[in-house]
């Protein structure tokens, strides 16, 4: 009951980042089972059985916040069913030896990733303008394939590439990403129930990481609007690297004191790129603040300009009166 309970808050916890990130449910809960022992397919199977239900909610919560964009959701939800159910299909077929460092190595990756990508500010000069389907199929491909294989990657392949190109709102990237994972989640846990049986998933687990899950999801999709993913990305991939690393060193079987030594420059990389994080966060909100102090600066000249040449122009019966310039 101690471990479920333990499951169940790491299920409320992976959706809270992943419904205010658009990311990092499938890599956290991934990574803590894996840690945990649990085979990487069963690992992955489960998690991916429990985001049926999470993906669903999140996606309703995010659609009455207004956070979705419907063109994105169907031009990457159908590329990315047919990359996540290959993906099932050969992680299944990999013996648990040799699929650990496999996925631990995707994961570390991602994570890496997570840390290069949040450490620099995110593009939002071409919002508006319109993504094209030869972008978002192989987008949806890839990712979806990544995340069955990983365990988890499905939002950070699709997340930061739609907040890199700058041309939608960062909140409508998340809402997007995250509802478009429900046909994702179900066409790998259709390739996983035939690669594995019903066996395969671990159905405690599941239930548990979705009771979490579920509970987070409204609160998630409500929390994208406030919280700075800039921060959110930096920590959560710093998180992934190190937990994942442990895997690796093991299957590389590197003892003695080069095993404190990398964890230790993980750990600075980690420190640099919060850092990091933070400046990008400050000159973000700063220019912003510049640019909003600026417009109604602007918009005051061409005012008064304005004001003047309608002044003049104004009968002298009306100006004698005092009767406001008709606009």
């Amino acid at each position: 009951m101690r471990k479920l309970l333990v499951l169940a808050l790491v299920g409320l916890v992976a959706q809270l980042i992943d419904g205010s990130l658009g990311m990092a449910y499938g890599l956290t809960s991934s990574t803590l089972l894996l840690v945990a022992g649990v085979a990487p397919a069963a690992a992955s199977a489960s998690v991916h059985l429990a985001e049926i239900g999470t993906t669903l909610a999140a996606g309703v919560a995010h659609w009455r916040f207004g956070n979705v964009d419907w063109r994105v959701v169907t031009r990457i939800a159908l590329p990315g069913a047919i990359g996540a159910f290959a993906g099932a299909t050969l992680l299944s077929s990999i013996s648990t030896e040799a699929a650990a460092p496999w996925m631990a190595s995707i994961l570390f990756t991602l994570g890496a990733y997570l840390l290069i990508r949040f450490a620099r500010p995110l593009r939002t000069d071409r919002i508006g303008r319109r993504l094209r389907g030869r972008f978002l199929g192989p987008l949806g491909l890839v990712a979806g394939f990544v995340d069955a294989t990983g365990g988890g990657g499905w939002g950070p392949v699709a997340t930061p590439a739609l907040l890199v190109s700058g041309r939608m709102e960062p909140r409508k990237v998340i809402g997007s990403v995250d509802t478009a994972e429900f046909v994702v989640a179900g066409a790998a846990s259709i390739g996983f129930l035939i690669g594995l049986g019903s066996e395969g998933f671990l159905l405690p687990t599941v239930a548990a990481l979705l009771i979490g899950g579920l509970i987070a999801a409204p609160l998630a999709a409500w929390l994208v609007r406030i919280v700075p993913a800039q921060l959110l990305g930096a920590a959560v991939g710093g998180v992934i690297v190190l937990t994942n690393a442990r895997t690796l060193m093991r299957s590389a079987e590197l003892d003695g004191p080069a095993r404190p030594a990398l964890y230790a420059l993980l750990a600075a990389g980690w420190l640099a790129a919060l850092v990091l994080a933070v400046r990008a966060l400050r000159r973000t909100r700063r220019a912003r603040a510049e640019a909003a102090s600026a417009s109604p600066a602007a918009a005051a000249v061409p005012a008064k300009a304005s004001d003047a040449a309608s002044a003049d122009e104004v009968p002298a019966d009306l100006a004698a009166t005092g009767t406001p310039t008709p606009r």
